[in-house]
């Protein structure tokens, strides 16, 4: 068991944005804030590979620093779907137990690229709008 070989990427920091103005970072996030915000999602729970609203009332999702400002609409989650969700876990743990180191390494490292580069922006920008937060 303790007898694989793995190649493991050299260890890096992501570089500190400073968003100072006019630079491309302070750029593509303010067209992300501005895009998100004029958005009204549906916010939706995954569970076992589908996409669906929960079975409880609706509530709409607010900036925080600004309550007429909705993000989205989602609803509460019930009994049936946690059941559902429990379900579904147990379900996966056994395929996830089963992969190797590398395969389930490969996921974390392949969500790591996509949070530093395409979607960084994205994340940023639901943060600053989602938790009144700033750049």
């Amino acid at each position: 068991m303790f007898d694989a070989i793995t190649q493991v990427p050299a260890p890096y920091n992501e570089p500190v944005n400073d968003f100072a103005p006019g630079t491309p970072a302070r750029v593509a996030l303010q067209a992300r804030v501005k895009e998100l915000a004029a958005e009204r999602a549906d916010l939706v729970m995954t569970i076992g590979g589908e996409q669906r609203l929960g079975g409880g009332t609706p509530i709409d999702v607010v900036q925080p620093h600004r309550k007429d400002g909705v993000l989205g609409t989602m609803q509460n989650a019930m009994a049936a779907d946690v059941t559902a969700a429990v379900a579904a876990s147990r379900a996966a743990a056994a395929q996830w137990r089963g992969m190797s180191y590398d395969d389930r390494a490969a996921i974390f490292l392949k969500a790591a690229d996509l949070l530093a580069g395409p979607w960084r922006s994205t994340l940023a920008a639901a943060t600053m709008l989602g938790q009144s937060k700033t750049c």
